[in-house]
């Protein structure tokens, strides 16, 4: 039947002229939004196409035919930059040239408006075996709607259409989780993707479509608490792209989240992805659950005649139900609630089903946490031993507690238990390096930690503070010293006693202090160690430090964890650990190179020119390159120089370490630069061409400034969201030996060559520099003195900062 949809104001003739003009002040109408305008859209085009139907038909004389609207426009869910999906059907009678015409006087308005336009021409017999043959055309049919016609013709088919698709479900549907599933790992997921599909990604419309489908089938049905909600919020995101944009996509970029967030009526980008997020959580969530029982359905049809065969024809027994704990048992493939539980008597019956299923490594039930949400009693505060011995048991699971925590907070079951999750969940992370949002990051980090609990004394604190580390990411500030407060207030509302609830806040508050120091800081100064040692407190306390960190950066990203920091961390570690026991923090001794720095420092005394080592392979199967080693003989210039070298070489620096070498009993000072370097496309290059190359940088016959600025004007680089401006920061009271400089910038092509340069310029020595780079940011540390060896003071070290950032902007 044709759509009656009000479309008051915005009638249109059959011309294309007339339909673009009432489809422009429809979208442009501030009052009409959602699924009004989309439904309107629908109905404005229902119109113009009946229109040019009626008169395709009194011009061709066909009869028996209808125009059908198939896909997201046979649901009158048509967005501003929406394509048509159109079946022409027939029954068969008319003659074909006239056919023909009929469609070309249908199909070409709509071209010429330049609507992208899906169409096909088919009898019902035609449609029906198509429907047998493409799976997609098969989905598209089941929201199939007449526009103009008979409609007895659509009336039929829809009907051995969705028998079909009744009778040919338990073949039908693993094709089509199949589908879902490659769609899902070509576009990732939609609620971690700072630029999401808001079609394609696994939890997208998509997928809200195919949960329809299997609705359909009337084999299973998909969770309909929040599920038309969550659908309705992807398709108005949608919709504000399109008119954001002017364009028929569905990648939700990130130079254009901020005017779909004000187009929608939200505060900033931020608040825009949190939304999206939230939506596509529940749309994922439905689809877990509806394949699982889709799965169940299907595998007990499947057992079904050969346990009627083994039985006699007794019938079924009765599903077993082994028990896991209190209150809990396994059923079918599921932890779920036994006969007996009371959850209006249990406070801690939520928490003990959640561990028993995770320590069992099943799902749970989604009846049995509706049933928690609605009939849970809640905990006291603060809460029973054994509620908190439970959360500690999931947390402690590993890879299954992510199934069961996310099943949990589907029902609002995590916050009614924790209040301050709220604040973090489908929290967006605008850090490239970061793979998840903050929830889930919490989340992973716990499962990365119960991986760690046998490396300490006291496992329960390593999984609370991983699962609490970053939970003040949803309050302003430094989220280390808002999330300690955090962290206290939980540990105390989970039950730890005083003590534990202090280490806890303490873990929380310097979560990122042995990574941070590690990777800028020079570990042979004894004021870096003593500081560290000063804010840990004790060794038990960075035990757990040291195992939170690992699990963390695990966490974070592929960028953000390797062999070369984790040696950098376990150094830190030895040495704070030496300064708790009672040792006195080690005196910088000039250091003694290993057998391999030697031999190259010999031969670079020896030759009086640079010595390069890099590694043929990648020996370590980590993110952060290979290792390459330069020796030079101690001289002005070496750090842009060889900076410059290997920028000029495409050579990207993951990590650096910059040491003044004395050999023993040997005269001269050596420079060991130590890089972690990966080729930024294509092979590493030869060692003796970089050799080649620095030789020719030091002497002055190769214009490093120059070759970069002729590379960068031929490789401009695209255009995207611009980054916020370098900074560059003296950093007080870290070294009695040195003046300690750090530099946040954008990573790019250059940039430790043009710092170099910024510090000879300054007459500056270079006492150490540590590069960090995690994804496009770099954080550079650079530990400077005068020439004559001392700290430079601090007017000076002013200066040097504000030429440094001069010289990056």
């Amino acid at each position: 039947m044709t759509s009656t949809e009000d479309t008051t104001d915005h009638t249109a003739d059959s011309g294309p002229s007339g339909y673009a003009a009432a489809r422009l002040r429809l979208l442009q109408e501030e009052s009409r939004s959602g699924p009004a305008r989309r439904s309107a859209l629908a109905a404005l085009t229902d119109a113009w196409l009946s229109a040019l139907f009626a008169t395709a038909v009194r011009e061709t004389g066909v009869r028996g035919a209808t125009l059908v609207a198939v896909g997201g426009y046979g649901r009158a869910e048509l967005s501003p930059r929406s394509d048509l999906d159109l079946l022409l059907l027939h029954d068969g009678k008319a003659d074909p040239q006239a056919l023909g015409a009929l469609a070309d006087r249908l199909w070409y308005p709509v071209w010429d408006l330049g609507v992208a336009l899906d169409h096909s021409v088919r009898t019902p017999a035609e449609a029906r075996k198509t429907a047998a043959e493409d799976l997609k055309a098969h989905l598209g049919l089941l929201d199939a709607r007449t526009v103009a016609g008979d409609a007895g013709l659509l009336t039929g088919l829809r009907t051995a259409v969705l028998a079909d698709w009744r009778n040919q479900a338990p073949a039908r549907l693993p094709e089509l989780h199949s589908l879902c599933r490659e769609r899902a790992e070509r576009a990732g997921e939609l609620r971690f993707l700072l630029e999401p599909d808001l079609k394609e990604a696994r939890g997208g419309l998509r997928d809200a479509t195919a949960l329809r489908a299997v609705a359909a089938s009337w084999l299973a049905d998909a969770p309909r608490e929040g599920l038309a909600e969550a659908r309705r919020r992807l398709l108005d995101a949608r919709d504000a792209l399109h008119l954001v944009t002017g364009r028929a996509t569905d990648r939700l970029s990130l130079q254009e989240q901020d005017q779909v967030a004000e187009r929608l009526g939200l505060l900033d980008a931020d608040a825009l992805l949190r939304e999206v997020y939230e939506a596509a959580r529940v749309v994922a969530y439905a689809g877990d659950v509806t394949w699982r029982e889709v799965g169940r359905v299907l595998r007990a049809r499947a057992a079904r005649p050969r346990l009627r065969g083994l039985l006699g024809g007794r019938g079924a027994a009765a599903a077993a139900r082994a028990p896991l704990a209190e209150g809990v048992v396994e059923s079918d493939g599921e932890a779920v609630l036994a006969l007996a539980a009371r959850p209006d008597r249990d406070a801690v019956l939520p928490l003990r089903l959640a561990a028993a299923a995770a320590q069992a490594g099943l799902p749970v039930s989604p009846h049995a946490v509706r049933r928690l949400a609605q009939q849970g009693r809640p905990l006291p505060v603060p809460w029973p031993a054994e509620a908190r011995e439970q959360l500690l048991t999931l947390l402690g699971a590993g890879e299954p507690t992510v199934a069961v925590w996310e099943a949990m907070e589907a029902e609002g079951l995590i916050t009614r238990l924790l209040p301050d999750w709220e604040r973090v969940r489908c929290r967006p992370q605008r850090n490239p390096v970061h793979t998840w949002t903050v929830d889930r990051h919490l989340i992973e980090t716990a499962v990365r930690a119960a991986a760690l609990t046998r490396r300490v004394g006291r496992p329960d604190l390593l999984l609370m503070a991983a699962l609490l580390h970053d939970i003040g990411k949803g309050w302003p500030g430094d989220h280390s010293v808002a999330g300690e407060t955090i962290a206290r207030d939980v540990a105390a509302r989970v039950g730890f006693d005083a003590g534990d609830t202090a280490v806890l806040g303490a873990l929380v508050r310097h979560h990122l202090l042995l990574i941070d120091t590690a990777t800028r800081r020079d570990l042979e100064d004894p004021a870096t160690v003593r500081s560290v040692a000063e804010a840990v407190g004790s060794v038990g306390t960075l035990e757990i430090l040291h195992a939170l960190t690992e699990a963390d950066a695990l966490a974070t990203g592929p960028a953000a964890w390797s062999a070369w920091r984790g040696s950098l961390v376990a150094d830190l570690v030895a040495r704070v650990a030496a300064v708790l026991r009672g040792a006195a923090p080690a005196v910088r001794e000039p250091e003694i190179p290993g057998a391999e720095q030697e031999r190259l420092a010999v031969e670079a005394l020896r030759t009086r020119e640079p010595v390069v080592a890099l590694q043929s392979r990648q020996e370590e199967a980590d993110a952060v390159g290979v290792e390459l080693v330069v020796a030079v003989p101690d001289q002005p210039g070496v750090l842009p120089a060889a900076a410059g070298v290997l920028a000029l070489h495409r050579l990207t620096v993951r990590a650096a370490d910059l040491r003044s070498v004395e050999l023993p009993d040997r005269l001269g000072e050596v420079l060991v630069l130590r890089w972690r370097v990966a080729a930024e496309y294509g092979a590493l290059p030869e060692a003796a061409r970089l050799r080649a190359d620095l030789v020719r940088a030091l002497d002055g016959t190769l214009d490093v400034p120059a070759k970069l600025a002729d590379r960068e004007a031929a490789y401009p680089r695209r255009r995207g969201v611009v980054p916020p401006p370098p900074r560059v920061a003296v950093v007080p009271d870290v070294s009695s030996l040195a003046t300690v400089l750090e530099v946040r910038a954008p990573d790019a092509v250059g940039l430790l060559h043009r710092i170099g340069r910024a510090l000879e310029a300054g007459g500056v020595r270079v006492r150490s520099a540590h590069v960090s780079t995690l994804g496009a940011n770099a954080v550079d540390t650079l530990y400077v003195t005068t020439p004559e060896g001392k700290p430079l003071d601090p007017a000076d070290a002013a200066a040097l900062a504000a030429s440094i950032a001069a010289a990056l902007s």
